[in-house]
C-alpha cells in the first residue's frame, strides 16, 4: 500500500502511481532519454488473457483477499507455478542471448513476446496498468519498469531485462541485468553485487524465517562494494496473481513484519545503485531513474518456501547464456 495515501499501489512501488509518483515524474537525470515506441503487438485469441488485457485495470488482483493475507499454495498450484517459473526462464535466457550492441529494446520486447505466445502463454506486463509492452527493459541509469523503444544497446551499456509469463493461470517473473559487449569496472561490479545480493537473500529464505532477514543479507552484501539499495521498490507474493502480499522490503533497517510459511510463493529481486538510493520517474508514467544518473542494476528469481527451505522455480540452468563473469 501507498505510503501516503494508502491506496493499493501497482507494480510494488511503496509510493503509488496515483499520487506521490506524479511529483516525482518529469526529471532525466543522466544521458538516457526515450525514443519512438512501436505499435502494439497482437496477442492471439487463443492465447488465455488477464482481466486486464481488456482495460489496462487489474480488477481481480486490486480486489484479491490475498493483497493483505498470505496465499498458500496446494500441491497442483506449486507444480503450476514451477512450469510457470521454467518458461519465464527459457524466455529470459532468449532475451539474453539477443542483447548485443545495434540491437534495440523493442527487439528484446519482440523475442520476449513471440517466445512467450509460443508457449500459449500470455506476456503479464502487456496492457498491466496499461503498460504497452511485454516485458521491461531497463537501461544504465532506469532503475526498473523500463519501457522498450527504438534506442539500440551499445558497448558499455547495462541493461535489465524483467519478463513474467502467464502460463495455465500461473505466473513466473525473473530478471537479470546483462553487459552489452564489455563495460567499465564500476558498471561490471555493480552488476556482480546485485546478484550476490540476491543469492545471499535467497540462502535465508525457509519456514519460520522472519522477512526482515531478507533486507539485511542485501544491505550487507551491498554495502561491500558500496552500492545503496532501492527502497521504494521492492519484491512481491506471486502466484495466480501477478503482485500481492507481501511486499518484500529489500533495506535495513526496515519494518517488514512476518515470517515465511511452506507453501508461499514471493520474489526476491534487489536493485542497487552506484550512488544514491532516491529514484524519479519519467514523465512517460512507468520509466523510474536513480536520482543522481548513476546506473542501478537488479536480478530477481520467483521463489517457493519448501518444508524445509526454498525452491527456486526460475533458476538458471546449464544452457542459459553465461553472465558476465562466468565467461570463459
Amino acid at each position: 500500500r501507498c505510503c501516503c495515501c494508502r491506496c493499493c499501489c501497482c507494480c510494488c512501488c511503496c509510493y503509488c502511481r496515483c499520487c506521490c509518483g506524479r511529483s516525482l515524474q518529469g526529471k532525466y537525470t543522466g544521458p538516457l532519454r526515450p525514443f519512438p515506441i512501436s505499435p502494439e503487438r497482437t496477442v492471439p485469441e487463443d492465447v488465455p488473457k488477464p482481466d486486464y488485457y481488456f482495460n489496462g485495470f487489474p480488477k481481480e488482483e486490486y480486489q484479491s483477499v490475498y493483497q493483505k493475507r498470505v496465499c498458500i499454495l496446494d500441491a497442483r498450484a506449486q507444480e503450476g507455478m514451477r512450469r510457470a517459473g521454467r518458461l519465464a526462464r527459457r524466455v529470459l535466457d532468449l532475451a539474453h542471448a539477443a542483447c548485443a550492441p545495434g540491437v534495440t529494446t523493442d527487439e528484446v520486447d519482440r523475442v520476449v513476446h513471440e517466445a512467450t505466445i509460443a508457449a500459449g502463454a500470455y506476456p503479464a506486463p502487456f496492457h498491466y496498468y496499461d503498460f504497452p509492452k511485454s516485458v521491461c527493459t531497463s537501461v544504465n541509469e532506469v532503475v526498473c519498469h523500463g519501457v522498450p523503444d527504438g534506442r539500440a544497446l551499445q558497448r558499455g551499456d547495462i541493461v535489465n531485462v524483467d519478463v513474467t509469463v502467464i502460463l495455465d493461470g500461473y505466473h513466473g517473473d525473473c530478471n537479470e541485468t546483462y553487459v552489452v559487449g564489455d563495460a567499465d569496472e564500476e558498471s561490471k561490479r555493480l552488476v556482480k553485487n546485485t546478484h550476490d545480493a540476491l543469492m545471499k537473500a535467497i540462502a535465508v529464505v525457509r519456514p519460520g524465517a522472519p522477512f526482515s532477514r531478507i533486507g539485511k543479507v542485501v544491505t550487507e552484501q551491498a554495502q561491500t562494494q558500496g552500492h545503496s539499495v532501492v527502497r521504494t521498490y521492492t519484491g512481491h507474493g506471486i502466484n495466480h496473481l501477478f503482485h500481492c502480499f507481501p511486499n518484500v522490503l529489500h533495506y535495513h533497517p526496515n519494518p517488514m513484519s512476518g515470517r515465511m510459511q511452506a507453501g508461499q510463493c514471493f520474489t526476491i529481486e534487489p536493485m542497487l545503485n552506484v550512488g544514491a538510493h532516491q529514484s524519479h520517474m519519467w514523465p512517460d508514467g512507468w520509466t523510474v531513474v536513480t536520482k543522481d544518473g548513476s546506473r542501478s542494476a537488479q536480478f530477481e528469481h520467483s521463489l517457493l518456501v519448501t518444508e524445509d527451505g526454498v525452491e527456486v522455480l526460475t533458476a538458471r540452468t546449464s544452457s542459459s547464456p553465461p553472465l558476465w563473469w562466468e565467461e570463459r
